[in-house]
């Protein structure tokens, strides 16, 4: 069973197809790949579990292909990472016709995408998501990038794919802990745009949990959709779309803090929605019922709910180079009601008193 929904950016739109045994039959892959150089980036837990055998498949059809195989990590999503794809793909002397393939997790689709963005001013890329993180955020939209020490994200283009293909059967190896962090994403997305699904994720998050595969499928596709819509109608992030990063502002204060790669980026977006949610009940926006209804969800998922002792000073420090932020304020997503988010500045007495409350 296949759904196919679209992401609806004018000539810049492309399919994103859910479904199992997509990676087990390339058929899927192979009307984009004709004709052209091939770069396959993965990295090194991916490229046993599933790279060998797509890499031999594609090879074996024909495709002119070779593969980038990149250290697993958040610490390395780094300019020395970019620098290898970027090698392999001159001295393969890759045209501007060639494409890359992005196979892995949220980290080995950004770092691939910002290659192809920066490579000969751009060439075309597909999403090949292997973590639930990936397949229902990460790899729709069209953001692509590394990190910096004095920030998360910070370095990157706008580059959307030719298109996302998502197999529910890589998320049978997938770690507990990589599954939960990816519910941080699937709950933002109903706190932010829909109030039923937020309701229906948290009744049935054991299921989700135990790859029950119908439960994960309408999880994918819904999460596709809310994000798809959200992506349609601000591309570039100059205003709506940056209701996707409720609960970021804190969590990518707490990675960059922890160092990355200690917490997992969907650990620290779990801690930061309960920020974010304390912080919209104390400038009485919600009711506290709704934000202690988010907090056991998030719990439920397997997530922190508090984030790590970094200091008030610290962390707030952290957030002043946020994407978001606008003439020195740091802006933070923001809930009016369950399914309603909106971004604004806060007074800093509120702010430190949520870092008090909802830090270690």
């Amino acid at each position: 069973m296949q759904h196919t929904l679209k992401v609806d950016l004018g000539e810049r739109a492309y399919p994103i197809t859910v479904g199992s045994g997509l990676l087990r039959n390339p058929e899927h892959l192979l009307p984009y790949l004709a004709n052209r150089k091939v770069v396959l980036v993965t990295n090194s837990t991916v490229m046993p579990l599933y790279g060998q055998a797509l890499e031999q498949a594609l090879t074996a059809r024909g495709v002119d292909l070779r593969s980038v195989v990149l250290p697993d990590g958040e610490a390395y999503k780094a300019w020395e990472q970019i620098e290898q794809i970027l090698s392999r793909m001159l001295a393969e002397q890759l045209d501007r016709k060639s494409i890359v393939l992005a196979l892995g997790g949220g980290v080995v689709g950004d770092m691939a995408g910002f290659a192809a963005a920066i490579y000969q001013r751009g060439v075309d890329f597909i999403q090949i998501p292997t973590t639930l993180l990936a397949q229902v955020d990460s790899s729709v939209g069209g953001k692509t990038g590394i990190n910096h020490a004095l920030g998360k994200n910070m370095i990157g283009a706008f580059h959307q794919p030719l298109a996302v293909l998502s197999d529910m059967d890589t998320l049978g190896t997938l770690p507990a802990k990589e599954l939960s962090a990816g519910l941080a994403e699937v709950i933002k997305h109903g706190l932010i745009a829909d109030a039923e699904y937020f309701d229906w994720v948290g009744s049935n998050l054991a299921g989700i949990r135990a790859l029950e595969s119908a439960l994960l499928a309408h999880t994918v596709v819904r999460s596709c959709e809310i994000k798809a819509a959200v992506v349609a109608q601000d591309e570039r992030e100059s205003g709506l779309r940056a209701i996707l990063n409720f609960g970021h502002t804190f969590g990518h204060a707490i990675e960059a803090g922890l160092g990355y790669g200690d917490w997992l980026h969907g650990e620290a977006v779990g801690a930061g929605m309960v920020m974010a949610a304390d912080l919209s009940h104390r400038l009485g926006h919600i009711e506290v019922s709704l934000v202690d209804k988010i907090r056991s969800t998030i719990a439920a998922a397997g997530l922190p709910t508090q984030g790590p002792a970094l200091g008030i000073e610290r962390t707030i420090a952290l957030m002043q180079g946020d994407k978001k932020n606008e003439a020195g304020k740091i802006r933070f997503v923001l809930l009016k009601q369950c399914g309603q988010a909106f971004i604004t500045s806060v007074p800093e007495e509120a702010l430190r008193a949520t870092l008090q409350e909802c830090s270690a």
